[in-house]
């Protein structure tokens, strides 16, 4: 059987994939997408059941299709995005072909590369890694696992999915922040650990978040201020888009803690960072609010006033006198859920395309080896790398970078 082979080969059927793969056609690219689990995987089979878009429909999305029965200004569940993707797949005709794994890229004995996968090998000029920053989840190896049960927000289904019990959720990122909300919501006991964070506003004098974000050219940012390179973002769509407040979640019963230190004999010790962590979300939030109405006021245009929106809950108990130490035990908590991120895999692409600490280095996903591309990356090129407009963009520019490469 003669060896098949194509210009580019395309890792990954999510939406860095079929955004490059929309481009590729679209400039008369030979090229095929290998996905090895279904289109959209991580949005059907590695969220939690009620999660939905932390940007409105019509922000997150491509420019060449909306989500259909939504309204602009909504936020659509996760099965909605499965569907607008498996849409899209569709429209542009995508040359996919799902539950095929990749397991090695090599660089050819001739030109290109050998692309081995579970269903055979191919053959590549351009080899384009599209499988985003949502690899491997990172288990801090803190409590020992048979202490508790422990699960990582990959894992995370719903309330029902847990015994019965308190519950304990480490990270105040978006995840955690939306699974500790679901949690209380369903009557458990919930303590939060909170690490250093920004939490815009869901919105500000009528226009969303993400619009500010436009306006401000935030979204444009190159690289994320000193010293702020690993704060995570809180921010949400769920119950119709609400701001996240930890003050808030607190008045609603949640019980907030510094970043979790340690543990010992059955005993959780918290960092007395809690105040200090919750502040600065305070100060990023306000910062915002001060930034878009700067930007009213020097353009001239008339928005509603929302100076209730500047006001500051007092601080609640949990904050006044933190918690340091729970004993899981007698606090009832029965599992803990890691909400700690993701680390990225490239094992499987043998190639020079990596920095002495193993992340990709690259220029705007352009490699340092002729012909190996990333995309779908935080901070690829931009704030909103990562993002489905953002990838879009990014998948432009990769896709002219292929078409000016020798055939």
């Amino acid at each position: 059987m003669p060896l098949e082979r194509t210009n580019t080969l395309v890792v990954g059927g999510g939406q860095a994939g079929l955004a490059m793969s929309a481009h590729l056609r679209s400039s008369g690219v030979d090229h095929i997408v290998l996905e090895r689990g279904a289109i959209a995987e991580r949005w059907g089979s590695a969220r939690w059941d009620s999660l939905v878009m932390n940007g409105p429909a019509w922000h997150d999305r491509f420019p060449a299709r909306e989500f259909a029965d939504w309204p602009a200004d909504s936020f659509p569940g996760k099965d909605a995005v499965v569907a607008y993707f498996e849409g899209f797949a569709k429209q542009i005709d995508a040359p996919i072909r799902c539950g095929v794994e990749v397991t090695a890229v090599n660089k050819a004995a001739s030109a290109g590369y050998d692309v081995h996968t579970t269903d055979g090998t191919i053959q590549a000029m351009n080899i384009v890694a599209a499988t985003g920053p949502f690899q491997i989840p990172i288990f801090p190896n803190i409590v020992p696992q048979d202490a508790i049960t422990q699960i990582h927000s990959f894992d995370y289904k719903n309330p029902k999915q847990l015994a019965d019990g308190a519950v304990l959720v480490v990270g105040a990122g978006s995840s955690g922040a939306q699974i500790a909300d679901e949690l209380c919501r369903a009557g458990r006991q919930v303590y939060l650990s909170v690490g250093p964070h920004e939490r815009p506003p869901r919105s500000y004098r009528g226009k969303d978040f993400c619009w500010w974000l436009g306006k401000l050219g935030k979204w444009q940012m190159k690289a994320p201020p000193a010293g702020r390179e690993h704060v995570t973002i809180a921010v949400s769509g769920a119950y119709g888009g609400k701001t996240i407040d930890f003050r808030q979640f607190a008045q609603n019963g949640i019980v907030l803690a510094g970043m979790l230190q340690g543990f010992d004999d059955g005993v959780i010790t918290f960092a007395g960072d809690l105040r200090k962590n919750i502040e600065e979300g305070d100060k990023s939030y306000l910062a915002l609010l001060a930034e878009a109405d700067a930007h009213i006021t020097a353009q001239k245009l008339d928005f509603p006033l929302e100076e209730n929106a500047k006001i500051i809950p007092d601080d609640p108990e949990c904050l006044v006198n933190p918690v340091r130490q729970l004993n899981l035990s007698d606090a009832g908590v029965k599992t803990i859920i890691w909400a700690t991120g993701y680390k990225q895999n490239f094992d499987w692409l043998g190639v020079d395309a990596f920095d002495t600490d193993g992340k990709p280095e690259h220029v705007r996903g352009v490699s340092k080896q002729a012909g190996i591309y990333f995309l779908g990356l935080p901070w690829l090129s931009m704030r909103g790398s990562s993002f489905i407009w953002g990838v879009w963009e990014d998948a432009d520019y990769i896709a002219k970078h292929i078409c000016q490469q020798p055939a």
